[in-house]
């Protein structure tokens, strides 16, 4: 199990806002940082070290890359599984291949997380459109068709009602393998964020409350007014979920709270996730140095936080109210550097703590 002291180097796959933020979480911690990703003047590259802009699938570049680095994690999961086992075979790579495969792929996932006890919206397997139709006779509707890989911010799925036409349900998928999945009238969405190290050693951070406007985060709310069975119950999942899965590094496992308090998994991503950035300000360790420590092979810090916060993402034009972000003296903005604000697009963030008997409110 090999540990980086700092001065070596963090290799990241990925170069968006996540990336940028593990850049700078590891340029304290007295790393050094070299990005692999698709733009030269990503959020994370205007932070890192060292940056190559190749494809993921571009050997020479990750040969080059392996050499430069002492060990490999991620900013972003769509990336070929084969691209972390070409780098398996020169460097450690935290998270792992494994841990990539089961979480790209929603079929695989949620089969996964049924193996292990965890409860999940009903699914099946839909790779063609009579399938989709005999998923429907199964699980009724409303059901949403979801791509099985590569889908997020409510990207590459569609709500199926009785009124739905299901050839184009089909067609708006792009025709793909897909998962068919059961609708859950959940009461709130919550999300807990775990990290594995090297040892096997599990922390994990609070659940919070995750509110979406247009299928993309808008607010998080630290914590999430849950009943404490309930929270115990979410902690204990995501943790068992890390621990199966031998992560070495971070997951965001992200659940629907329903009205009997039964917690259900809906996703999950094996890197920082954006309803972890309040703990920036609010935690001893946020979840971004949590990432590099994980990565590093370091023990793990610790994820209680200090003050209760409510996060906002600036999506798209919210981003020109920075001058009156910054004239709030309780507020911490957060820029990623992008040039053009578009709609749907992060482009920020903004986090106001609270005192630990303060429930924070959207």
């Amino acid at each position: 199990m090999t540990t980086v002291a700092p001065g070596g180097t963090i290799g990241i796959l990925g170069d968006g806002q996540l990336g940028r933020m593990m850049a700078i979480a590891a340029a304290e911690l007295g790393y050094k940082t070299h990005v692999f990703g698709q733009d030269a003047d990503g959020p994370a590259a205007q932070i890192c070290t060292k940056m190559t802009v190749a494809p993921y699938t571009d050997q020479q570049a990750l040969d080059a890359f392996a050499e430069d680095v002492d060990v490999v994690t991620l900013e972003f999961e769509n990336i070929p599984s084969e691209t972390l086992s070409f780098l398996e075979s020169k460097v450690p790579v935290r998270p792992g291949r494994k841990v990539l495969e089961i979480t790209q792929d929603r079929f695989v996932e949620k089969t996964f997380l049924n193996s292990l006890g965890a409860g999940t919206a009903q699914f099946c397997n839909v790779e063609s459109l009579e399938d989709l139709q005999k998923g429907i006779e199964r699980i009724g509707t409303p059901c949403i068709l979801k791509t099985r890989r590569f889908g997020y911010d409510g990207k590459g799925q569609v709500k199926i009602d009785s009124a739905t036409e299901i050839d184009e349900a089909w067609k708006q998928v792009g025709e793909q393998p897909s998962i068919l999945e059961g609708f859950v009238p959940f009461e709130l969405e919550i999300s807990v964020i775990a990290a594995r190290d090297i040892n096997g050693n599990v922390q994990s951070y609070v659940p919070v409350e995750n509110i979406h406007k247009n299928h993309i985060l808008d607010i998080t709310l630290a914590p999430a007014n849950i009943l404490e069975s309930v929270s115990e119950h979410a902690e204990d999942l995501a943790q068992r979920i890390a621990d199966r899965l031998e992560l070495v590094g971070l997951i965001a496992v992200e659940m629907f709270v329903t009205a009997d308090g039964s917690v259900l998994v809906n996703e999950m991503a094996p890197r920082p996730h954006n309803s972890g950035h309040w703990t920036i300000e609010a935690c001893a360790t946020s979840q971004f140095k949590q990432s590099i420590r994980a990565a590093a092979g370091l023990p793990l810090g610790n994820p209680e936080r200090h003050s209760n916060a409510v996060m906002r993402n600036l999506i798209g034009d919210d981003v020109e109210h920075w001058q009156e972000i910054l004239a709030h003296p309780d507020m911490s903005l957060h820029m990623y550097g992008k040039a053009e604000a578009r709609a749907g697009r992060k482009m920020g963030h903004v986090t106001r703590l609270f005192s630990l008997d303060t429930l924070p409110t959207a």
